[in-house]
């Protein structure tokens, strides 16, 4: 899947509204891997409403054209949750702005950033190795029977050096 050119600073990116999140509950389970990994509109709708969750919004025009979920808690705090990209607006740079803006965000707390992609989407997993992500496990059957889910991760170094370049 090659990006095509994009102008940078064409999308608008804001934190998820409480009016939005259906609307991207409903595009969530209407397009693949979900549909694979079997979420439906209320289980979506979960964890677009989970305020442990930091969600970002990329609008194009006005439209919903993607989002982001980031878990900044629990044993792999910068884990990148979903990447949800419109069927129209892929292919044209806004995965990787998405995964800029979490990276961005992710890297003030943290020297690691992790995701998972599923074994039946290949051309996720590209993008996210071209962005210097490594599969670090994989686990099977994970979300569903017959198909797994890899961890990835991306690091600026250790935890040590990072709390001892933070003054801690």
């Amino acid at each position: 899947m090659a990006d095509a050119a994009r102008e940078p600073g064409t999308w608008t990116f804001e934190p998820l509204s409480a009016e939005d999140a259906l609307e991207c509950a409903r595009h969530m389970a209407a397009s693949e891997p979900w549909i694979t990994l079997q979420r439906d509109v209320p289980s979506a709708l979960a964890v677009l409403q989970n305020p442990e969750k930091e969600i970002w919004v990329a609008r194009d025009a006005g439209a919903i054209a993607g989002f982001i979920i980031l878990d900044l808690t629990g044993p792999f705090p910068g884990y990148i949750q979903t990447i949800y990209v419109r069927p129209e607006s892929r292919a044209q740079g806004l995965g990787t702005a998405l995964i800029a803006l979490a990276e961005d965000r992710i890297f003030r707390d943290s020297p690691n950033v992790f995701m998972c992609v599923s074994s039946f989407n290949p051309a996720a997993r590209r993008l996210y190795e071209r962005l210097g992500y490594e599969a670090v496990g994989t686990l099977g059957a994970y979300v569903v029977p017959g198909h797994d889910e890899i961890l990835l991760r991306k690091t600026r170094g250790s935890w040590t050096e990072f709390r001892r370049g933070r003054g801690r």
